[in-house]
């Protein structure tokens, strides 16, 4: 065990998770957070300083991620128990049919991209998007503000506009630890806030900058601005100023899933627009008397911004199908393909 110890407010626990404890579970087990995952283990932070906790003892701590609270008990011989988190991020896992936790138990997701071209606004909208979801505050981090003029700045800032309202957005070179005393007043005592966006945009610089860690960056290709990985893992760092900062490594692909209420609340100007179109289930395209069509053609609306959020709300309930569902598809597509087959065998045998 180590010799660092931490209290409970440090660490991130609210009343949202007393009240999931019985008064036996007071008195016989400890609350600890969820600090690292690795591949067979898990390293927890609680108020008796750090443990390691090995997934193959306890199998049932396998749905785990970073920023999870578990209760472990005084006695070994019994199980640990997941206790349900305030908030959650997650995303289909690439290449499979299922979904990968990101993060739980954030307040604050700075969502970071920068002035070039890794800027792109409908994969911001999609974080925009997974934040809602998980009922988590966002804040816009462009860095690399060093490299345009203001002139510039403004002209992204300028297509940021219409995104969402009350978005908070910071203009920063993570390279000067007093740009990024900007995001501080998110990260105090208690609060646990998360860096998403892609590789190379300065998460882990800004990361460097604001806690008591270092850890290792690495430079953009220049014709094009990607990044490479430099964050391989996820792991909870104190701030300078007492908050706990989660940098995750970039993701190149962000497939959304049971996020439907997320996305509707990012694209809530074409929601109200859609009220005031002549049919209840008006698709937006060559309907007479279209409310959203009507505001594209006056300007009033990006064509972009409908086309990403039609699409978005399709990717996400394709993703939200369970494994059972998309099989049950599957077989009742080969079924038909089959009665088709067997429908033409038999008019060519008649």
């Amino acid at each position: 065990m180590s010799e660092k110890q931490y209290s409970l407010s440090q660490l991130g626990w609210k009343a949202f998770f007393n009240q999931q404890l019985s008064l036996e579970e007071l008195e016989q087990s400890n609350p600890y957070r969820i600090t690292q995952v690795f591949r067979n283990r898990l390293q927890i932070w609680g108020e008796s300083g750090e443990l390691d906790v090995s997934l193959a003892q306890f199998p049932n701590l396998q749905t785990s991620t970073i920023g999870d609270w578990l209760l472990m008990p005084n006695e070994p011989s019994f199980a640990p128990r997941l206790l349900e988190p305030l908030s959650c991020f997650q995303r289909k896992s690439p290449g499979s049919n299922t979904n990968q936790l990101i993060a739980s138990n954030v307040d604050t997701a700075f969502i970071v991209s920068s002035f070039n071209h890794d800027f792109n606004l409908s994969r911001i909208e999609r974080y925009l998007a997974l934040t809602k979801e998980a009922q988590v505050d966002a804040v816009l981090v462009l860095t690399k503000a060093d490299l345009v003029d203001q002139e510039v700045q403004q002209t992204y800032l300028d297509q940021l506009h219409d995104l969402q309202s009350q978005l908070v957005v910071l203009c920063i070179n993570a390279n000067q630890s007093e740009d990024c005393k900007q995001l501080e007043g998110w990260c105090g005592v208690g609060q646990t806030c998360v860096l998403l966006g892609s590789s190379g945009v300065g998460k882990t610089t800004i990361t460097n900058s604001l806690c008591t860690t270092s850890e290792k960056t690495a430079t953009i290709r220049e014709d094009d601005s990607k990044g490479r990985h430099t964050t391989t893992g996820r792991s909870l760092f104190f701030t300078q100023a007492g908050g706990l900062l989660l940098d995750c490594p970039g993701m190149r692909e962000l497939q959304l899933t049971d996020c439907e209420e997320g996305v509707k609340a990012v694209f809530d100007d074409i929601q109200q627009l859609a009220t005031k179109c002549k049919f209840a289930d008006c698709e937006h395209q060559s309907e007479p008397q279209c409310a959203v069509q009507k505001a594209i053609q006056s300007g009033e609306l990006e064509q972009r911004r409908l086309i990403n959020f039609q699409k978005m709300l399709r990717e996400q309930a394709r993703n939200s199908m369970t494994i059972a569902q998309s099989h049950q598809k599957d077989r009742e597509f080969g079924q038909l393909i089959k009665s088709s087959l067997d429908a033409k065998r038999n008019m060519r045998n008649s």
